[in-house]
């Protein structure tokens, strides 16, 4: 197996998931806004993976299937430390459905791979929107023990993101119904 460029930004996506969630606690001079870049240098390679696949037709299977993991590694392990930093239902909530949904989606996903037709649960532009409340929103979320006029920016940008990863969600699986069974 050749691991071209593009799976060597989605491995680092992976990799750095942990890298902020330390950055976020170990308590050192501008370690929220280490966490913050690191965060945000991890989404921008998932925009970048994709773009230099396409762009040079450097598509595989194996990065197929490891994009959308770095992604829920990424989003799942930093929303569970916002849940754990804030200790509030405004924060557990939508950190609860987001991750949820990434399941769900994940195994739908897995299912139409199965059957041959992944290409109906593709991401949409309804998926990217999403994605990028949700980024804006988390990397607020992060730097707010820094800045509070980013509390209530960061909190409907969490929830508009929740709202959004539900919409998209059942628009997937609404593309996928005729290939449930019976």
């Amino acid at each position: 197996m050749v691991i071209n460029f593009p799976t060597i930004l989605t491995i680092a996506r992976a990799v750095l998931a942990p890298l902020v969630v330390v950055a976020f606690y170990l308590e050192f001079e501008h370690h929220y806004w280490v966490a913050a870049i690191l965060f945000f240098v991890a989404g921008a390679t998932d925009y970048l993976d994709g773009y230099l696949a396409r762009k040079y037709d450097l598509k595989t299977n194996f990065g197929a299937f490891l994009d959308p993991l770095a992604d829920k590694i990424l989003v799942a392990g930093v929303l569970i430390m916002l849940v754990e930093h804030y200790r509030t239902i405004w924060m557990t909530v939508p950190a609860m459905i987001i991750i949820w949904r990434e399941l769900m989606v994940s195994g739908l996903r897995e299912w139409m791979a199965s059957k041959g037709e992944r290409h109906k649960v593709s991401v949409a532009f309804i998926g990217k929107l999403k994605t990028t409340f949700q980024m804006g929103s988390i990397m607020g979320l992060m730097l707010l023990p820094v800045y509070s006029w980013l509390s209530w920016p960061s909190k409907v940008g969490i929830w508009l993101a929740t709202v959004l990863t539900v919409v998209s969600m059942l628009m997937y699986f609404y593309d996928a119904r005729r290939s449930f069974d019976g």
